[in-house]
């Protein structure tokens, strides 16, 4: 990936993306260290002054070290950036966090097996630098803040907590529910986080409460099979529906898929008998558009290990498609 950024936003909205961020969790600190041999033959001096100028409003320190003074395991706050793709590859088997850059002297260069690749260094924001060490750190993003909710990436340690609340049977009369095997979810779970997150930079989120810091459900977007548009699929425990939580973080997850993502059109998916979801998808601006008939339980219960091969009845269920219009460009 090689990119200024994480996202292809716009400044202003990467300034909200960052606005949402910072009322989250306490993030935890972090810093740039500049990998270079010798910056002033390089022509990396300048960029690096200027890369520390930039950063130095969000508080994000930044530092130079020769690769052979590096030392990425005594420092894993650190997101070390190399211009040397044999230098990235030496601090990757240090155990560092570690990204390559591209500047006026090594734009041929190609950093083989490294997940981010950052073009114009001194114009990369904290944020893009921040989300790249937290991928690379195992961190979940944090992706909203609302008044009363935190909306970010779920992690396997989640798992426990969504078998608590999926145990009233009432959770899975409209959706389906968890893998019968624990190990089966976190094992999907896992999968997700590198193969959805990683890749898309999206995905269905959990949603923990400010107050307590409880899971309470998720919420986000998926691509389903057979549609073009994005799906908005949500879930709250049972302890916690009847108290606004859905409708607060869904309008904060539409807003954030129409202003940052740039998502055209949003599409839900509903059982014609659910009629709170369908109340809630009226109330968020979504109107009714057709019936459809969508694949259900997929993975036929268990979750395939890798080169499995599983066969079950293929089993369908009867949806009404709600779609939302935002037009192009979000």
């Amino acid at each position: 990936m090689t990119s200024k950024g994480i996202c292809p936003v716009s400044q202003k909205q990467q300034d909200k993306r960052e606005s949402a961020g910072s009322r989250g969790e306490q993030p935890a600190p972090f810093g740039i260290c500049f990998c270079v041999e010798d910056p002033d033959r390089k022509g990396c001096t300048e960029l690096i002054e200027r890369a520390a100028e930039n950063l130095a409003a969000d508080g994000v320190p930044v530092q130079h070290r020769t690769p052979s003074a590096a030392r990425p395991q005594d420092h894993p706050e650190c997101l070390y950036l190399a211009e040397d793709p044999k230098v990235a590859q030496r601090l990757v088997s240090l155990g560092g966090k570690t990204a390559g850059f591209l500047h006026d002297s090594n734009r041929g260069e190609t950093f083989t097996g490294l997940k981010y690749v950052f073009d114009e260094p001194d114009e990369v924001d904290a944020d893009s630098y921040r989300k790249a060490w937290e991928r690379l750190s195992g961190i979940p993003w944090t992706i909203l803040v609302t008044e009363r909710l935190i909306v970010r990436e779920t992690t396997v340690d989640d798992v426990d907590a969504f078998y608590e609340i999926y145990r009233d049977p009432s959770m899975t009369e409209f959706q389906e529910g968890l893998f019968a095997d624990p190990e089966d979810e976190k094992r999907y779970t896992k999968d997700y986080i590198e193969k959805i997150y990683g890749l898309l930079g999206f995905g269905v989120w959990t949603l923990k409460r400010r107050a307590d810091g409880r899971v309470i459900g998720r919420a986000g977007f998926s691509i389903r099979k057979g549609f073009e548009d994005v799906e908005l699929g949500f879930m709250i425990g049972k302890a916690w529906q009847g108290q606004g939580y859905a409708r607060e973080a869904c309008e904060a997850i539409l807003n954030f898929g129409r202003d940052i993502l740039q998502f055209p059109r949003v599409q839900a998916l509903v059982k014609a008998e659910n009629e709170v979801s369908i109340r809630l998808c009226e109330k968020l601006g979504f109107t009714r558009a057709e019936q459809v008939t969508i694949e259900e339980d997929i993975y036929g219960g268990k979750y395939p290990t890798d080169g499995q091969v599983t066969f079950s009845p293929e089993r369908y269920g009867e949806y009404i498609r709600y779609v939302i219009e935002y037009g192009e460009g979000g």
